[in-house]
Parts: C-alpha cells; sequence; structure tokens
C-alpha cells in the first residue's frame, strides 16, 4: 500500500461534539501527514515488522561500483508482494540515515537509499523508539527524520523537540473506516543522554498513562503499542515485559507488538482480573526482520498480521496470524554478501526458485521448525495458499 494512502492524524472525525472538536483543535492538534482517502469498506490489516538493521556486510553487499550508490532491491525482492497486500504495514526502524561515513554496529549509520527501499517494499509507517535512534548523535537524529519526512514516511516515537511530539503524537492512522493509535516506547538509548530539546519515547510508567489518556481522547477504535523491550537473544518475555503488558491493557491499550530481543518471542493473551470474556494479545518480539546476525535464533523473524473489522461501529480485533521468514545471506567469492528476506511458506512452495546450499535449507528448515513450535497456538499466514487458491 502506498503511503499517500495512510491518514495520520484526521482528528476532527465528525462524530465528535462541537466542544471537543474546539478543545482538541486548541489543545491536540495532530499531524496530517497525507490525504484522506475515502474507502467504503469495514476491514483492515496491520502487519508488523521487526527489527530492519543494516550492519557492516548488509552496507557492502548494497554498494554498486557501477553507479556510486546502494541497492536493496534483494532484500525486498521476495516480501515486497507480502508486505504490500496490507491495508497498513509498520516495521521498526534500527538504524539511522546519520549520512556518510556509512557503518553498522554499534552505532548504525545506513546509507539514504535504504530509506527508499523500505517505502518501495511496502512499509507505511516506521517505529523509531529504539535503543539505536540516537546513535548518529544530535546531527545524525535530525538528519534521519528531515530523511523520512522528505520521503513522506509516516513516523513515530521520535521527535525534535516538545512541540512536534505534542502535535504529532500519539499517531492516529485512519484508513476503511476504522481509525487507529499507534504508541511506540523504548527502554533505552545504549546510555547515550537524549540531548535537549529532542524527544525520544521512554518506558515511563507514567508518561505512558498521560499519553493513553490523550489518545483516549482522540476517539480512536484501537489502540496499539509498538514496544522495544525485553533481554536481548532471551526467547521467552521476563517478568518486566509481562508486568508492564497488563499496566498497559489496563490503561486501555487493545494489543501490544514488541522488538528488540532480535529473536522471536512467544504471542501471548492478557485477561484482566473479573473480565472473562475480553483477552488483549501481546507478541512480545518479532524478532529480526533484516540484519547480518547469523546465529541460530537471530537469522530470521516473524511478521504479526492483525485483522480488524468494523460492525454498526464496534471494532473487533478478529485474530493475530503470523507469518516466519528467514534472512538468507548469499556470499560470493569475493566475500560480498546479498541479503534477502525469505518468506517461509514461499519457499516451501518452490525450493527450486532459490540457488541455496545444503547448509542455507538446513538453517531454513530448523529456523521455521524452531519458529512454528514456538508460535504454537497462534494460527500461520494463508498468504501464499490463498493466493494460490486466487482468492484476494
Amino acid at each position: 500500500m502506498a503511503a499517500e494512502q495512510v491518514v495520520a492524524g484526521n482528528l476532527y472525525a465528525m462524530k465528535h461534539s462541537l466542544l471537543l472538536f474546539f478543545l482538541l483543535a486548541v489543545f491536540y492538534p495532530v499531524r496530517t501527514q497525507d490525504t484522506i482517502i475515502a474507502i467504503d469498506s469495514n476491514k483492515l490489516t496491520l502487519f508488523f515488522a521487526g527489527d530492519i538493521m543494516g550492519h557492516d556486510p548488509q552496507i557492502e553487499g548494497a554498494y554498486d561500483a557501477a553507479t556510486g550508490k546502494y541497492n536493496y532491491e534483494t532484500t525486498f525482492r521476495y516480501i515486497k508482494e507480502y508486505i504490500q497486500s496490507a491495508d497498513i504495514s509498520i516495521g521498526n526502524l534500527e538504524v539511522t540515515f546519520a549520512g556518510p561515513p556509512y557503518k553498522g554496529y554499534p552505532q548504525f549509520s545506513s546509507p539514504d537509499e535504504l530509506a527508499q527501499y523500505i517505502t518501495d517494499a511496502g512499509f507505511d509507517v516506521l517505529a523509531m523508539a529504539n535503543n539505536h535512534a540516537l546513535d548518529g548523535r544530535t546531527k545524525g537524529f535530525i538528519r534521519t527524520l528531515d530523511l523520512l519526512d522528505t520521503l513522506r514516511i509516516v513516523h513515530f516515537g521520535t521527535y525534535r523537540d516538545s512541540v512536534e511530539r505534542s502535535r504529532y503524537y500519539p499517531l492516529i492512522v485512519e484508513k476503511n473506516n476504522i481509525r487507529i493509535a499507534l504508541l511506540n516506547y523504548t527502554y533505552g538509548t545504549n546510555g547515550l543522554e537524549i540531548p535537549l530539546p529532542c524527544i525520544i519515547n521512554r518506558i515511563d510508567t507514567a508518561q505512558i498513562r498521560i499519553d493513553i489518556e490523550r489518545t483516549k481522547i482522540m476517539a480512536p477504535d484501537l489502540i496499539l503499542a509498538f514496544m522495544h523491550w525485553g533481554n536481548e537473544y532471551e526467547r521467552i518475555e521476563n517478568k518486566s515485559q509481562t508486568a508492564l503488558s497488563k499496566y498497559l491493557v489496563k490503561l486501555g491499550v487493545d494489543a501490544i507488538i514488541g522488538s528488540h530481543p532480535h529473536v522471536v518471542q512467544p504471542a501471548r493473551v492478557i485477561q484482566l482480573t473479573g473480565d472473562t470474556i475480553n483477552k488483549y494479545p501481546v507478541v512480545y518480539s518479532l524478532g529480526n526482520f533484516v540484519s547480518n546476525q547469523r546465529a541460530q535464533y537471530k537469522d530470521g523473524g516473524i511478521v504479526a498480521e492483525l485483522y480488524i473489522s468494523k460492525t454498526d461501529s464496534v471494532v473487533h480485533l478478529d485474530s493475530i496470524n503470523y507469518l516466519p521468514y528467514w534472512v538468507w545471506r548469499q556470499d560470493d567469492k569475493t566475500g560480498k554478501s546479498t541479503f534477502y528476506v525469505v518468506p517461509v511458506p514461499l519457499w516451501e512452495k518452490d525450493t527450486s526458485v532459490f540457488n541455496m546450499t545444503e547448509d542455507d535449507i538446513f538453517r531454513l528448515r530448523r529456523f521455521a521448525i524452531e519458529t512454528r513450535k514456538h508460535m504454537d497456538g497462534l494460527n500461520e499466514s494463508g498468504f501464499y495458499r490463498r493466493k494460490d487458491e486466487g482468492e484476494e
């Protein structure tokens, strides 16, 4: 879905009273990053993808000596159609666009071309609050936001100052007659002090409470939180994640998606005490979307699919599914690496499309088996099956 189809900040819905209209206009102006497109529909699909990273081999592999530019087409080649199939696709940007010299870990600065390939692949929104948001210091922080704004890529979680945050947070996206509020917070910034007046949303329970109360005034149909949390490389959520999930749900969050551990963590359901009907899903970690991390469990991730419908003004989160994908790194004789994000069901449908080594196949199968075990109880995406059957 093209970025211009995302409606960010349509605050003044007709259903609000005149008084509420006045209060919101004065105190809660929200960014209108794109033009409203009226679509007669009452269903909405949202895809959440994990950590979009840029290690040194990814940067070196994307460089085209003939043009002097960087080409990330292969990264998105096999998953592009899938990402574009969602009404709104959201990814976690875990690099900065701080300009040259380009570098990977520990302080990421990726070529500007990556941003264009991200949006061309179908990502509509980028979550920005994570521990690498300050990798380029103040100059790189601002430059990253400037580039995304120039490319008209909707983003949330980091802001140039408090005025910008007040105007543009929470992010409200509206499509198909359904309004979604998106929240985004990180546990930290790798020990770097956030320079004033810049703001990176931190996990501060008092501030989160204020933000959610403000969000409710904007009358979204659902509130979704994208959290950067947990312990790196741990496949099970920790007690802090569990406690924070319950806190968010009690405040009014309807579903929670997590990132940061760089491995897939399970999906759970939260039920509040005394409520035997409502269930609130939490996907604790999506894992990496793309990276050069090659160890077991780090070499892939999942996309979380949220299916939402609206009937007689009542909104339902119908289901959450997941798509497993593996990051294939193909090395040539010169040592240059080419990266592909490969949906597991696509590979299973026709393995001959991919010129993988026996070791590649072993690693992909191992990732698929372990991930499916880990996500037991959550339905796997039927995208490729539906496509084969000729369904939309």
